[in-house]
């Protein structure tokens, strides 16, 4: 049995397959120009069909219904993770848990089950960056999201005259340098160590709610940009979303065996 596993980002696609308890290796593109031909041929065209697609996306409707329509060619249903108040050995703390992004409910699921019986600071760093807060016992104890380094870079380059022209043609410098030497570089560097202070505040303030320090399990594609600059102790997990997707995937290919 082999099932499809797909992480659609605001940005970027991530999939992998998921052979019997095996992840294979996962692959990720930026999918703003994909049509439905583009998910046939990179997602299905590629060896054997697979026999169940998981999803989680928080993309544009479009998006999630190309990849439907390519997935019912290929002759699989694609199933679209949605946030329950509790699964996965995660309980979740919105009031409302479908508020709860569906990218960040499955990190969290992927997350409690690499380190378990840990409390855990899970940071998407991508397009958004995002920080949930798990105790001990899987219960989301709420979350918070900023723009991601890349986005508040952007932003500034996109929403003033000065810093944008001052930036331009600039050398971004050394990556372990706070205090920066061209414009260019104060704002990427800016931005990262913006996204690292956060990081470890909230690291600090989950110390006070549990009483003791969570592991930070970073994910997303900045994480590489921001984990240097943490002081927190840290581990990365790249293909986090898809490693809570197989949880899903494997339990559902459990119950059908029983």
């Amino acid at each position: 049995m082999t099932v499809l596993l797909v992480d659609i980002g605001n940005t970027r696609i991530k999939w992998a397959h998921l052979r019997g308890a095996r992840l294979g290796r996962s692959q990720a593109a930026v999918h703003s120009a994909w049509s439905s031909a583009s998910y046939d041929r990179r997602l299905f065209g590629q060896g054997a069909h697979p026999t169940s697609l998981w999803v989680t996306s928080v993309a544009e409707p479009r998006v999630n219904r190309a990849l439907a329509a390519a997935a019912r060619r290929a002759g699989v249903t694609a199933r679209f993770v949605t946030v329950p108040r509790s699964d996965g050995g995660v309980t979740v703390g919105y009031l409302e848990p479908w508020r709860l992004g569906s990218d960040r409910f499955v990190a969290a699921v992927g997350a409690h089950e690499l380190f378990p019986r840990m409390p855990l600071c899970v940071v998407g760093v991508g397009t958004a960056m995002t920080v949930d807060l798990l105790g001990r016992d899987g219960r989301h104890r709420g979350g918070l999201i900023i723009p991601g380094p890349a986005l508040m870079v952007d932003t500034l380059l996109t929403r003033t005259h000065g810093i944008k022209r001052r930036a331009q043609g600039g050398r971004a410098g050394g990556a372990s340098r706070l205090f920066a030497r061209s414009t260019r570089a104060g704002l990427e560097q800016g931005a990262r160590y913006a996204a690292a202070a956060l990081i470890d505040r909230a690291v600090e303030e989950a110390q006070v709610l549990l009483g003791r320090a969570p592991l930070v399990v970073l994910t997303g594609g900045q994480a590489v940009a921001v984990r240097p600059l943490l002081r927190s102790s840290c581990a990365v997990v790249p293909d986090l979303v898809l490693r809570g997707l197989a949880v899903f995937a494997r339990r559902a290919a459990s119950s059908r065996r029983r």
